[in-house]
């Protein structure tokens, strides 16, 4: 019985892959001639109205690597100078906080309107210091930017007139990927991050379903912030948040794929595994946060099932690891293989669950890009990589559901975009988790399953433990190489 929950849940989050892949296709031409419509009134009431005032927040943490870049780069945007604040708020402990004054300094010598503000604490982290610089902000409306984007120099132009509609109280932009090329790594995890943009946020935003601000590369309106309660650091994803207070009180969010900021992906496994807990962990903390105010919500039912399962789509972690640990004792239970039936329903259920998200991301590739035949191939590197990190998301869920307090530890960004960049010896390296051992037991588990399963000639489930065979090992290899590279780095250093 707990096989065949695990297996129904996944089940049900597979299949909501294909309906946002659907609900994309329903609706992106209407969204089309919406964002037509949108710059041709604000074009049309400009000389009117005019531009609003704009604040940049750049909240940043110890970020020596790509600090100067990412100034220098929103001080780069086509926006009218007068119109434009910049704030760079600074919660960092080490160099960074000299690299960061002296490029504040250079721009205001400029004529930049930029302000330097340090907090000598992390109250609130993240959250803390993006409520911190509201207080001052100029602006009606309040873009924010991490330290590891690039701001697309149309990115105010293409994105502001979306506010002439006065129920719109954030935009999210496509994030893109500036050192996507750099490993097998940082392919699987481009491939993600556009199966979340490109179909997840622009189906829920033209579908009018709740969606989410991502945390940078987006805009607020400052006005829905502050009737949404403003940034509160009570969990990890503070941008999941506020985005779903917002929308609880009647502000609409939206989505525009056509304008792309980039970033850069984590190139350690280790870094990425730690950024998958804190998103896993904020989003639990997220839903169970928001969720009771959502269902007494006078919002439509399909609107609510949707939000579910956006807000616990990490509950898939645990329950492909219930998947795997019942696997074995399925063996002995004999009347579930005495029929043909049982084992071909949890066949196709496993189909639909594991092909649901792959048929998403291939999907996303599809629609982006030109040469998406060549990208696709490091699909089967991606699915290893999302069942591999199942230790570690559902460890993150567990401290979630038990109230188990943690700090926010920031993905460590090194400024790497192409392949001869070198992250390792570098600061903020992110070590090896004794959560690693886990992974490696649990391969070895998938690995027994796998051959009991072909042993016994029950054929029709083998392949999925081959996967997490895979994953398993592949995650835990992958620690264990960036963890011992960077230990040696450091000691070498």
């Amino acid at each position: 019985m707990i096989y065949l929950f695990a297996l129904l849940v996944l089940f049900a989050y597979g299949m909501n892959c294909y309906f946002l892949m659907i609900y994309y296709r329903l609706n992106y031409r209407k969204a089309l001639r919406e964002h037509q419509e949108i710059k041709r009134k604000f074009n049309t009431d400009l000389a009117a109205n005019g531009w609003p005032r704009v604040t940049i927040q750049l909240p940043i943490y110890n970020e020596r690597y790509v600090v100067e870049r990412l100034i220098t780069s929103v001080c780069q945007l086509d926006y009218p100078r007068h119109l434009l604040e910049i704030q760079v708020l600074d919660d960092s402990t080490d160099d960074t906080v000299g690299i960061a004054k002296i490029t504040v300094e250079r721009m205001r010598a400029r004529g930049f309107d930029i302000v330097y503000l340090n907090r000598n604490h992390r109250t609130g982290f993240k959250a803390g210091a993006l409520k911190k610089g509201c207080e001052s902000a100029k602006g009606e409306l309040i873009a924010i930017f991490d330290a590891d984007f690039l701001a697309d120099k149309a990115f105010l132009k293409e994105t502001v007139p979306y506010f002439i509609d006065p129920k719109v109280g954030m935009l999210q932009t496509r994030w893109g990927h500036l050192n996507s090329d750099y490993s097998m790594l940082t392919r699987a995890q481009s491939i993600g991050i556009d199966g979340h943009f490109s179909v997840e946020q622009a189906s829920r935003a033209w579908g009018g379903l709740f969606m989410n601000f991502n945390g940078t590369a987006g805009i607020w309106r400052k006005a829905a912030i502050e009737d949404a309660g403003g940034w509160q650091a009570d969990t990890l994803t503070e941008d999941l948040d506020l985005s779903y207070r917002a929308q609880l009180k009647g502000w609409k969010l939206t989505f525009v794929p056509g304008v792309v900021c980039s970033a850069e992906v984590p190139v350690s496994i280790n870094a990425f595994k730690s950024q998958q807990h804190r998103w896993a962990k904020g989003s639990i903390q997220t839903a169970k946060k928001n969720l009771g105010k959502l269902f007494k919500s006078d919002v439509s039912s399909l609107v609510k099932i949707q939000a579910f399962l956006h807000l616990t789509h990490y509950m898939v972690h645990p329950m492909m690891l219930l998947v795997v640990l019942t696997s074995i004792p399925m063996l002995y239970t004999q009347w579930f293989f005495d029929h043909l039936a049982y084992p071909a329903m949890v066949f196709t259920l496993l189909c639909l669950a594991t092909f649901g998200p792959s048929s998403m991301y291939l999907f996303s590739q599809r629609i982006l890009y030109k040469d998406w035949i060549n990208r696709i191939k490091y699909l089967p590197f991606l699915m290893c990589i999302g069942t591999g990190i199942a230790v570690n998301n559902t460890k993150a869920v567990l401290e979630a559901l038990l109230d188990i307090k943690s700090g926010f530890i920031r993905t460590p960004k090194y400024g790497i975009k192409y392949k001869q960049d070198r992250w390792k010896g570098k600061c903020y390296a992110i070590s090896l988790s004794s959560i690693s051992i886990l992974e490696l037991l649990l391969g070895f588990y998938s690995l027994a399953g796998l051959i009991l399963f072909l042993f016994f000639s029950k054929y029709l489930v083998s392949p999925f433990l081959l996967i997490y065979t895979a994953g398993f090992f592949s995650v835990f290899f992958l620690s264990l190489k960036h963890g011992l590279a960077e230990t040696r780095e450091q000691k070498q250093v």
